[in-house]
């Protein structure tokens, strides 16, 4: 039977910081959703599992193949679709043998394997992807969904008893995401998904949590996992709010036996003045008296003590965890000015804000690309694009990668800003190479909002990717104080619903870019 089995697995980065510490688990056959915030450490940990990353301290065992999907699948863009899938040299084998070359190599090759173009090409179709009859399309020529639909596909052609995906719905449109969840509810073996797609959560057997460097695993998928959390940060605040009346409680009786022992004195030094006992019995019960004060107060110094260690072991279990602080620049433009000429007569007008929606490989990256290279002019200053591939961010520090976009800035003045995306003190001064995807994210939109001049249109290329609820949260209450031009491709129709659209546009490989009228989201049926 497949397993994953983690025996006190830590694991610290170079520069001395720890990323995950003391996990002890297991992954049974099944289906787990590894839940957690940004930065919590959920796609180092796959790498983990996945063998590629090693850990400081500990042991991973795997009893069974591993098979992994990460967050970020980097391409060579000449690669074909053939060897995305693994299975670019049985299909030339089988060419060869077809066009007369018998040599035993490439039936060693092929093995049984002669049916492989028809089970890629049906796997493919499976998951939804469009045009699958041509393997040998390059790599370069798939959009950003077709590329995770490719990943999906080779996992399912190698079968391995132990699958790890992460972010596997980033960019994938409706009618693929019903796919995916369709082959998930039939998933067998181990499967270890890490995600923010509550829907696909939902689809899993029990949650694991990271939370502080710590792995919590909890039984259920991730509704119920949510209503366990609430219970608990209930009970803990109900904990706290006790806690706190018994501190209270006992700081009161405190000063109440400091009165006590204050007037018991006043009468002892009253009645030793006016001779009312000889002085003898006087001094011993002044030394008496100063004995038994000091165990009463020992006595409720160690209550308060207490109540203190009390009301911290309760602080302890509420959880504050932090989340996205950012406010976007006053960039408004004024109602009724044109910001940007499309095709078929379209037109984007004063700050309006419009959803870009189509199916996988309808090309809308490719507008947002053309768009923010001037290739379709704007008629703006500035026009900032947050790309579906954050890949583009280089390897140096936060705050340098951030003021390369803004040059007249002090780096006091970068830090200072960059608090608001969460990289305080030395987390602004680590290498974006080391961050996760969502830090990673933070980086990118912070590069845009801080940019100077400041961007009056916004070009958003699937933003809620990789992002946990809090911060998806925090990023729509940016957007709906921002008073720029909006542009957004996304296929989260719960964001979208949320952004307080003005208009949607569709784009379709036949019938270009149109307006829909229907303001209601499409459905899709499967």
């Amino acid at each position: 039977m497949s397993s994953l089995l983690l025996s006190d697995v830590s694991l610290r980065w170079p520069d001395g910081t720890v990323a995950l510490s003391g996990i002890t688990a297991a992954f049974g056959r099944g289906r787990t959703g590894l839940t957690g915030a940004n930065g919590a450490g959920k796609s180092t940990l796959l790498r983990l599992l996945a063998g590629e990353l090693t850990p400081t301290t500990g042991s991973i065992t795997a009893s069974g193949t591993v098979g992994y999907l990460p967050q970020d699948l980097a391409l060579d863009g000449d690669r074909t679709l053939a060897d995305v899938l693994g299975v670019s040299a049985t299909l030339a084998a089988v060419d060869a043998i077809a066009a007369g070359d018998v040599s035993p190599e490439n039936f060693d090759a092929v093995g049984d394997d002669w049916d492989v173009e028809e089970r890629a090409v049906a796997v493919l179709s499976g998951l939804g992807f469009t045009g699958a009859g041509s393997l040998r399309r390059e790599v370069r020529s798939l959009s950003g969904g077709e590329v995770v639909l490719a990943g999906l596909a080779r996992l399912r052609l190698a079968a391995s008893s132990i699958t790890l995906l992460d972010e596997p719905t980033d960019n994938l449109d409706r009618r693929a995401r019903e796919l995916l969840y369709s082959a998930v509810r039939g998933w067998t073996g181990t499967l270890v998904v890490v995600s923010h797609d509550r829907e696909l959560l939902d689809l899993m057997d029990d949650t694991a949590e990271l939370y502080e460097g710590g792995l919590r695993m909890f039984g259920g998928n991730f509704t119920a996992y949510l209503e366990q959390l609430d219970a608990e940060q209930e009970t803990a605040e109900r904990l706290v709010r006790t806690a706190e009346q018994g501190l209270r409680v006992e700081k009161r009786q405190r000063i109440e036996a400091e009165t006590t022992l204050a007037h018991r004195a006043r009468e002892g030094r009253t009645a030793f003045e006016q001779k009312r006992v000889p002085k003898i019995i006087a001094n011993q019960r002044k030394s008496n008296a100063q004995v038994s004060a000091g165990r009463y107060r020992g006595m409720h110094a160690e209550k308060v003590e207490a109540a203190e260690s009390a009301l911290e072991a309760a602080e302890a279990k509420l959880r504050s965890d932090d989340h996205i602080r950012v406010a976007l620049p006053e960039t408004r433009v004024p109602a009724g000015r044109t910001v940007l000429e499309l095709e078929g007569d379209l037109v984007v007008r004063g700050p309006e804000r419009i959803a870009l929606v189509g199916a996988n490989g309808a090309g809308k990256t490719t507008l947002l690309e053309r768009i923010a290279a001037g290739d379709v002019p704007f008629r703006i200053p500035e026009a900032g694009y947050l790309r579906q591939r954050i890949d583009d961010l280089g390897e140096a520090s936060v705050v340098d990668t951030v003021r390369a976009a803004a040059p007249g800035r002090s780096p006091n003045e970068v830090r200072a800003q960059l608090a608001r995306f969460l990289f305080r003190g030395a987390r602004a001064e680590r290498p974006v190479g080391q961050l996760s995807g969502g830090e990673r994210f933070r980086v990118a939109l912070a590069r845009i909002l801080l940019a100077d001049p400041a961007p009056q249109l916004l070009l958003l290329d699937e933003p809620t990717n990789s992002l946990d609820r809090a911060s998806v949260t925090q990023l729509v209450d940016a957007l709906e104080a921002y008073q720029g031009a909006l542009v957004v491709v996304s296929h989260d129709e719960e964001f979208l619903g949320r952004l307080g659209l003005t208009r949607r546009l569709e784009l379709d490989r036949k019938t270009g870019l149109t307006e829909v009228t229907n303001s209601s989201p499409p459905t899709t049926s499967v």
